[in-house]
């Protein structure tokens, strides 16, 4: 499952979803938002047109994985919508409704066109109706009330706005609510935070998939390392491919990390929460994490524990690693390529945090290359598989 973090009719949503599960269903089945309608499941018929960052999408086609950190409007959400208050006052006059199981995506379309128009011009909004199919009334109806919302609003002196806000081509969504048109915006900061960088998610206790350990040694007592892992930006100075995005504070940060897996690159923009025990010199650090490239999410789950050596000269950190990975990156990134991957981190960090302990300046790379790890494994499989031979 994929935590997405999103906004539906104005209202902050926060729920797992698993990554194939369509948008109209995700709405329909979890939020009972019963209005937007499937036909043809193939983004053929238009019944279930919605709106994504302000834009008219077809929701059957479009993964909920895909909107996260998007504002998405149906038609529940525009009741108090000028527009289209105008468009059911019209579509009911000029009878452009049977059956009405098309109707709410004709909405959604015909306000689109309302929008944008600068005259009723009926080939233009023919045309602009194309994508949405009704069996019922012939499209007499319904291209009769368009225009005549498209008129009554020009009479009033209420322009078009060129291309309905639009800045730019590509996928509805990816704009993650910049454009501006009359659906009211956002109003939790929160999710305007999360659109810009996936990480104004509340950070979730969860199960994980796999469950590792890892420990190392630094010659530091344990309470100068127990102060240090307090210390947020240091500590994420020290990890290879980490930065922070937001000033953090004790109990949680936002930041990336990057990897690199052969000609795979991903930067998982999210969140941490932190736990320490001062008593106990241990802690715990929740996280979770995005890439929109890859379609790919993370939650991570350290637990560590300090130990005195040396007579509490030296400390060897003791790591509990546990790990669930979900969308493309899951189907290349096996098991033994993370554990792996963690060892070399853990390794890097390792060192990073000794250096920083002494009062130098960490030296780490911009990203976890990956792919030296995959050449290290096959060495490693034919390593082993010489010495069966020998054997």
């Amino acid at each position: 499952m994929t935590t997405i973090g999103l906004s539906v009719n104005g209202r902050a949503i926060t729920k797992p979803v698993d990554p194939r599960t369509h948008l109209a269903d995700f709405l329909r089945d979890q939020l009972d938002l019963t209005g937007t309608h499937l036909g043809c499941e193939h983004g053929v018929c238009g019944a279930c047109t919605l709106l994504i960052d302000d834009m008219p999408a077809r929701s059957c086609i479009t993964f909920a994985a895909a909107c996260d950190g998007a504002q998405v409007t149906t038609i529940e959400g525009l009741d108090d919508d000028e527009i289209a208050a105008e468009l059911r006052t019209a579509f009911s006059r000029e009878h452009a409704l049977q059956c009405g199981y098309c109707t709410p995506g004709m909405m959604i379309s015909a306000r689109d066109l309302v929008l944008r128009l600068e005259t009723s011009d009926e080939r233009a909004i023919r045309v602009g109706m194309s994508g949405n199919l009704c069996r019922c009334t012939g499209y007499v109806g319904i291209v009769r009330a368009i225009r005549s919302v498209i008129d009554a609003r020009r009479a009033r002196g209420i322009a078009a706005v060129p291309g309905a806000g639009r800045r730019a081509l590509g996928p509805v969504g990816s704009g993650n609510g910049s454009s501006t048109s009359t659906v009211a915006a956002l109003p939790p900061a929160q999710i305007r935070e999360k659109a810009q960088n996936a990480a104004a998610l509340d950070v979730p206790d969860f199960t994980p998939d796999k469950n590792f350990d890892e420990q190392f040694t630094v010659a530091f007592p344990p309470a100068k390392v127990f102060e240090m892992f307090g210390d947020i930006e240091r500590v994420a100075a020290c990890l290879p491919g980490a930065s922070l995005t937001a000033t953090p504070s004790p109990e949680r940060a936002e930041g990336l990390i990057g990897v690199k897996l052969g000609p795979i690159s991903a930067n998982f923009h999210g969140a941490v929460r932190i736990e320490r025990d001062p008593a106990m010199l241990s802690g715990r650090i929740i996280g979770i994490g995005n890439d929109r490239r890859s379609r790919s999410s993370t939650q991570g789950d350290v637990r560590y524990r300090l130990l005195p050596l040396d007579g509490g000269a030296a400390t060897r950190v003791e790591l509990s690693i546990g790990y669930s990975l979900r969308g493309f990156l899951a189907q290349v990134a096996r098991e033994a390529l993370v554990r792996d991957l963690a060892r070399r981190l853990t390794a890097e960090f390792a060192r990073n945090l000794g250096a920083s302990l002494s009062g130098a300046t960490p030296v780490r790379p911009k990203q976890l290359n990956g792919l030296a790890l995959v050449f290290d494994v096959v060495k490693g499989l034919l390593k082993s598989l010489g010495g069966n031979r020998n054997a």
